[in-house]
């Protein structure tokens, strides 16, 4: 196998779950990366999970020892995307690929925004999802239909799971950007960003009291009407709605598209080339190689900077 250790184009910060399905990637788009871990026992289960060493002892340390990396992808937990981040930018890392949503809070995300235009470093955010086949096949069937006519998302999340789960302080208070993001975020995407939205949040949950129902609507900038629900209380999944004045586009679950065309009622599926979805994390591999292709298709730290003001409004953050 390559020394990767010796040749270190790009960083690959963490060395955690995420960390291991992006190091599956680089090793087989062949992309030479030095892994930065900081915890032992992570650092440990990587190397037998991937066969790639890891350098201890975090990423303070590896810029004090080590020339700067050109580029960087971070798949640390939540807490740790925006120091991880803005160390980076400041030690001159000119590209940056950082897991959603980019920080813990708007606040830190909005630094991360600052301080990359600041040092003129191109950052990008992790959203996988954009790179499904599923969401490749349904722009074919945009396109060949003449554009987006209206649509609709929901985000619930299974809080009867979440409440138990170990995270660090304010991961869970922040869980519509720690996690319901990826599915907004994919609904802008293919639907377009809101140019007017009228938000609802009711209720309250002992690990999220911001909110636990939210409901609203909205016009596109290319006025296209939209409109969302996510019961945090019932039950549900994540769901993505494209309709077109010849079909509805169904996404759920989001890696899988479903069809339904004018004047039927029958919902069929849709063929997918899947494999690299089946083979990889989904979206995983196309995300990589959108980042290092610097592919238009990624979310930009200044898309995502713009986006915080609605994301804030949704999730009752203001």
């Amino acid at each position: 196998m390559t020394d990767f250790a010796n040749v270190t184009p790009l960083w690959l910060v963490g060395a955690g779950p995420m960390a291991v399905e992006y190091a599956k990637v680089l090793i087989s788009l062949q992309y030479p990366f030095l892994v930065i871990g900081r915890g032992a026992v992570s650092a440990k289960d990587f190397e037998s999970a991937v066969g790639v060493p890891v350098e201890r002892g975090g990423l303070d340390l590896a810029i004090r020892n080590k020339i700067p990396c050109q580029k960087a992808i971070i798949a640390t937990g939540v807490e740790q995307l925006a120091s991880n981040a803005c160390s980076l930018i400041e030690a001159g890392t000119q590209k940056i690929l950082v897991e959603k949503p980019g920080g813990l809070n708007g606040s830190e995300i909005r630094n991360v925004y600052k301080l990359g235009t600041k040092y003129n470093c191109e950052v990008f955010m992790g959203y996988n999802r954009r790179f499904y086949s599923s969401v490749e096949r349904a722009q074919e069937i945009i396109r060949h239909d003449g554009g987006v006519s209206s649509f609709h998302f929901e985000f619930t999340e299974w809080s009867h799971l979440i409440r138990d789960l170990k995270k660090a302080s304010g991961v869970k208070e922040h869980w519509f950007l720690a996690n319901s993001s990826h599915v907004v975020d994919l609904a802008f995407y293919l639907g377009g960003i809101p140019g007017t939205l009228d938000t609802h949040v009711t209720g309250k949950l002992d690990w999220h009291p911001s909110g636990s129902r939210f409901f609203g609507s909205g016009v596109t900038s290319k006025q296209v009407p939209f409109s969302y629900l996510a019961d945090w209380t019932a039950p549900g999944r994540w769901r993505v709605e494209i309709l077109t004045q010849k079909s509805r586009l169904i996404f759920c679950p989001l890696e899988k598209l479903q069809i339904q065309f004018l004047g039927s009622v029958e919902i069929q599926n849709v063929d997918l080339e899947d494999e690299i979805d089946l083979q990889y994390k989904p979206g995983l591999y196309m995300q990589v190689k959108a980042f290092l292709n610097s592919d238009p298709r990624l979310c930009t730290i200044a898309q995502q900077h713009d986006l915080l003001t609605f994301y804030e409004k949704m999730a009752n953050y203001i």
